[in-house]
Formats: C-alpha cells, structure tokens, sequence
C-alpha cells in the first residue's frame, strides 16, 4: 500500500507538473511541498482538500485509504 506522499508524488509527475507548480496552488514554499513528499512533514488538512480539488481525486484514495482515485 502506498502512503499518501507516494501519491502526491505520482499525481505531480503523471501530469507532468513541478513541485513548485502545486506549492503555488496550495500557497506555500517550494521547499515545504517537498517535505511532504518526502514524509518529513505532514499534510495539513487543508492542503490535502485544495490536493484533492486540484487533481479531482478522492481523499480516501491520496490517504491510501482506497484503491480506486474517485
């Protein structure tokens, strides 16, 4: 099972964006956004709502808590 900063990390790349790209959606520093995907800092709630408006993918699925991304 993949944990939620896997796939941040794989809805980033898979539309080809750069961590400074969705640290300005979520409006923060490029360098705080890399923290969560690295798993160095957690994911303020937040920014995991603006993550799922974004990419249009369920909580349950960046969370890991499904398999299916709607």
């Amino acid at each position: 099972m993949k944990h939620y900063n896997d796939r941040m990390r794989d809805l980033r790349e898979a539309k080809k964006l750069t961590q400074k790209q969705i640290s300005d959606v979520l409006g923060i520093r490029q360098q705080v956004y890399s923290k969560y995907e690295l798993g160095v800092r957690s994911l303020p709630l937040e920014h995991l709502i603006k993550l799922c408006k974004y990419y249009n993918a369920s909580a349950d699925w960046i969370l890991g808590l499904s398999e299916t991304e709607e």
